[in-house]
């Protein structure tokens, strides 16, 4: 891995740390369902980005 894609998998893992927190409260406070499916999509899209990075 380069320097570059070390400096954007590190953003990407500080990124992930509130968004699991908030989906968390999300899923045990079902104001708004369509927030969840939301957040698991980000969350994913940013694992996805994680493992490509990894795999350079």
């Amino acid at each position: 891995m380069d320097k570059k894609a070390k400096k954007r998998y590190e953003v990407i893992k500080k990124k992930l740390e509130p968004l699991r927190l908030r989906l968390s409260g999300a899923k045990q406070q079902q104001d708004d369902p369509e927030e969840v499916a939301q957040l698991q999509a980000e969350i994913a899209k940013l694992e996805g980005e994680m493992v490509s990075l990894k795999a350079e």
